[in-house]
């Protein structure tokens, strides 16, 4: 028997995927329903009213179970909360879960895991024969420090639901990734002022080039990493302009070596003098800050959309092979253990154009794996000696992301996709028949 923690869409592909294999499990979720923080009434999402999906739906979707066709190309919170509740009610997933039951503690014993479970003030521990953690990444605020005392209200991203907060204010947004931007425009609507504090530089892109998603645009035809770079980054200056034509940093990478920004109106309130560009904070006096170039200028409000750090509460980092100091734990494909043939960490991926099927595919390969694992087969002692030898595999595809937290676990999606295709290909070959799981099997 197996754990997965987390009901979220990577917890729903874990389940998907055993259950299609026969592999029996329990699943655990905080919360009384699925979609995770897509469940904008799950007291621990990070979700916010306007809200939607940053990548097209057809470039997101699973593959087995295709958005409905009037469901808008860039899908509103709701409809993402909707989708993920069709699918578990379409495989029949919920019956697998344990839900509104908080994991306490996951720690190894001999070849199993202990793992201790909380519901309505009741603990239970049980043993597994293995764990697949998908309790996702955005759930711990980054909350940097701030050059002084700021005597206003101070708040993350995390925290905000409606532009209603920043009603009649003078408010200061630090950091601009794709919920910074998001509720930058959010706030010209209500605020008294709205400033973007920014240290660095990113690569704006418009949601939509003649009238299509444009992550469908493009990509039938492989061009060499240097010249795809230069060719997409001219398409972009040509169609948006620079950042610095609106008063924002260039950025001091190539394209693609962070993660875009996809919104198509932040540089139209920029533009239109709704946002005024900042530059990085020097210091913090009451609500007067100021900045590296010398202005200053006063807030109520200063929201931080300073990302998130990953965090696992209740598995202790040396069993993750995380040493202190190191942004994220060390795992060949992001997944597997190097030593613990039974430990999964599910989902701590970042790539442009991955979508949920990409990770599906992850949730298949350990599928897979564990399959051939339990019948001994020579293909799964092959991977075991392999992820022991290739702790940390080069995914970045030749791109040279830039040194950020948030970038530890960011990899390039075809380098990725194509090494998920070949363990997959290798743990298929001689693959025993499944029998789909029933009730009676868990």
């Amino acid at each position: 028997m197996y754990a997965v923690i987390g009901a979220g869409p990577m917890g729903l592909a874990s389940a998907r995927n055993l259950q299609k294999l026969g592999i029996p499990f329990t699943g655990f979720e905080l919360h009384s329903d699925v979609g995770g923080l897509w469940d904008i009434d799950n007291p621990h999402s990070t979700m916010y009213d306007s809200a939607h999906l940053i990548s097209s739906k057809r470039m997101t979707e699973f593959a087995e179970f295709p958005m409905r066709d009037e469901v808008a190309p860039y899908p509103h919170h709701s409809a993402m909360r909707q989708y993920f509740r069709d699918y578990a009610e379409h495989f029949g997933l919920k019956r697998y879960y344990e839900f509104n039951t908080r994991v306490i503690e996951v720690k190894p014993d001999g070849e199993q895991w202990v793992l201790v479970s909380e519901r309505e003030g009741q603990r239970q521990t049980r043993r597994f024969d293995g764990v697949l953690i998908a309790n996702g990444t955005l759930h711990k605020p980054n909350m940097p420090s701030l050059p002084g005392n700021f005597s206003g209200e101070l708040m993350h991203s995390a925290d905000y639901r409606s532009p209603e907060v920043f009603k009649g204010k003078r408010v200061l947004m630090v950091g601009c990734g794709n919920s910074g931007a998001d509720i930058a425009v959010d706030a010209v609507h209500q605020a008294a002022r709205v400033d973007m504090s920014l240290r660095r530089g990113y690569y704006f892109l418009p949601k939509f080039i003649k009238g299509r998603p444009t992550d469908t645009l493009g990509g039938k035809i492989k061009l060499p990493r240097p010249l795809k770079q230069r060719l997409d980054a001219g398409l972009i200056r040509l169609i948006m302009g620079k950042p610095s034509d609106y008063g924002l940093p260039d950025p001091d990478y190539r394209m693609y070596e962070s993660h875009p920004v996809v919104n198509s109106l932040i540089l139209h309130h920029l533009g239109h003098g709704d946002i005024t560009p900042r530059r990085d904070i020097r210091r913090i006096e009451g609500k007067t800050v100021t900045f590296t170039d010398g202005e200053s200028a006063e807030y109520d409000l200063i929201l931080l959309a300073t990302g998130y750090s990953l965090d696992y509460p209740f598995i202790a980092r040396e069993h993750l092979n995380w040493p202190e100091g190191i942004d994220a734990p060390q795992l060949y494909m992001n997944v597997f253990h190097p030593l613990r043939n039974n430990l999964f960490m599910m989902g701590m991926i970042e790539a442009t154009g991955l979508g949920w099927e990409g990770r599906n595919q992850q949730a298949r390969l350990v599928a897979l794996y564990i399959q051939q694992q339990r019948t001994g087969a020579a293909a799964a002692e092959a991977f075991n000696q392999l992820k022991r030898d290739r702790a940390k595999l080069a995914l970045d595809g030749g791109y040279r992301y830039i040194k950020l937290a948030r970038m530890a676990y960011y990899v390039n999606k075809d380098a990725y996709l194509a090494a998920l295709a070949r363990h997959i290909s290798e743990l298929e070959r001689d693959l025993p028949a499944a029998q789909p799981l029933t009730a009676a099997t868990t």
